[in-house]
């Protein structure tokens, strides 16, 4: 049987991998700027990861939902302290496309709505639910296209509250930053004034975090930065470093009815244990702490350079929009630079490293970087 070919790769094989880099079989050194996609958020290989999962792996991997799993409540526990919702109730599930479809059912039965309010050029994943709210048709089947979505422009505020005052939408969805479109930041204005609007209308706000959370901004959710508390927030990709989980945060005034939502997988024992690791490194490494400075180091050079069309982003979420092809830039920094790097449209190129990324990695970075456009 063949694979279902449907990415183009790199001829590049990592076999094993340390912090920040990754190695192939001849054991050439790449430095990982991309973090299999914002994924790999405490480092390749973590000794203290590595430990917990093993000791895990070797007492119970899995059981089913239908007994007590106190490793659960543990991650819940220390994930509300930690990003500051001890208020809230955790839901786990395996994806961010999971949590999204499942923040969405929520709101949907809490308000006996049907329709949802996204934002122009979001990603929110590839199942039902998530890519009927994602603004990108090409990744739609005619199943998947709903009247019950409707979008508006990122930081378009008086668009979404004319949306939001009919009072038909459900849920309002946004990411804290949006990442597949290239790293595009919604303002603290509007991200405060949909909070508003969506009080107003009682409609419920979900936080996408899912590629801008756990730390990566600088913040433990990018959406902090405003100071709004969102009523549903989905995270996944850094929460396990490569363990696949997800999760909703879901604030105090949602009904837990049984069979409201389920999963087989979900908050298994082998994924809780890789995720309450990831959370005691982040926590004692102070690694939130190291995204906002290495990131603000890594943005402010990256401004003082000439030839780029545009820089945005905050902490270890770069976006850099080049005067020329992103894919073929990329392809350079990798085979001749041995950088990894991410993508976005034509012409971005997004750096998405694990959340240990130090100044003189860095710095290996801008030189290589300076060099290619130069």
């Amino acid at each position: 049987m063949k694979l279902f070919n449907v990415y183009s790769l790199y001829p590049i094989e990592p076999v094993r991998g340390r912090g920040c880099f990754v190695y192939d079989e001849a054991g050439t050194e790449y430095l990982d700027l991309y973090g299999g996609h914002a994924v790999i958020s405490i480092g390749h290989a973590q000794p203290d990861y590595v430990r917990a999962v093993q000791e895990q792996a070797a007492r119970i991997g899995f059981y089913s939902n239908s007994v007590e799993n106190p490793l659960q409540q543990t991650l819940a526990d220390k994930l509300g302290r930690i990003s500051g919702y001890d208020d809230f109730r955790l839901f786990l599930c395996n994806s961010g496309a999971e949590a999204n479809e499942n923040a969405l059912k929520l709101a949907s039965f809490h308000t006996g709505r049907p329709k949802v309010l996204a934002i122009a050029k979001a990603f929110h994943g590839r199942t039902s639910g998530a890519v009927a709210v994602t603004d990108n048709p090409a990744i739609q089947s005619p199943f998947n296209r709903t009247p019950n979505v409707e979008f508006t422009p990122l930081n378009d505020l008086e668009a979404a509250r004319r949306k939001l005052a009919t009072r038909e939408f459900a849920a309002v969805i946004v990411e804290g930053i949006q990442g597949v479109s290239g790293i595009h930041c919604p303002t603290n204005e509007f991200l405060r004034g949909l909070r508003e609007a969506a009080t107003e209308s009682g409609t419920q706000l979900v936080l996408d975090e899912i590629q801008s959370g756990y730390g990566r901004t600088g913040r433990f959710f990018a959406h902090q930065e405003a100071n709004i508390r969102p009523d549903l927030i989905t995270t996944a990709k850094g929460m396990a470093n490569g363990f696949p989980i997800g999760g909703v945060l879901i604030a105090p005034h949602f009904e837990a009815r049984p069979g409201l939502l389920g999963t087989t997988f979900g908050g298994s024992h082998l994924a809780c244990a890789a995720a309450i690791a990831v959370l005691d490194v982040i926590e004692r490494d102070g690694l939130v702490e190291n995204a906002a400075t290495v990131g603000e180091y890594l943005l402010a050079e990256l401004h003082k350079m000439g030839g780029l069309k545009e820089v945005r982003g905050r902490g270890l979420m770069i976006g850099i929009e080049i005067d020329g092809s992103g894919p073929e830039l990329r392809k350079r920094l990798l085979f001749e630079k041995h950088i990894f790097t991410g993508g976005a449209g034509a012409s971005t190129v997004r750096l998405l490293p694990a959340l240990c990324l130090t100044r003189e990695m860095a710095d290996r970075f801008l030189n290589a970087f300076k060099e290619m456009i130069g």
